[in-house]
């Protein structure tokens, strides 16, 4: 099991894709490491217990970050927060 941090929304110049999040995996530094994430399981537990799933769709850049579509939208105070890669 892997940690990871919650980085911003994925989103464009005047749209925001409540869903998919950028994820900072601690172990990648680059795309082909956090390529081999791709597919896995993403889980968020926020501060009352809840957990949201989600699953690595892609990495995003060259700095080792991953982009994850969750099931539903986490709750803005979800980003700078830790994820569980399973």
């Amino acid at each position: 099991m892997t940690t990871g941090r919650v980085i911003q929304f994925r989103r464009g110049r005047h749209t925001i894709k409540e869903r998919h999040f950028l994820i900072e995996i601690d172990e990648s530094k680059d795309r082909e490491s956090a390529s081999k994430f791709v597919g896995k399981e993403v889980e968020w537990k926020s501060p009352a217990g809840k957990i949201i799933k989600g699953k690595v769709s892609s990495a995003h850049g060259n700095k080792g970050v991953v982009r994850v579509i969750f099931e539903k939208g986490l709750p803005g105070q979800a980003v700078t927060t830790k994820v569980e890669i399973k």
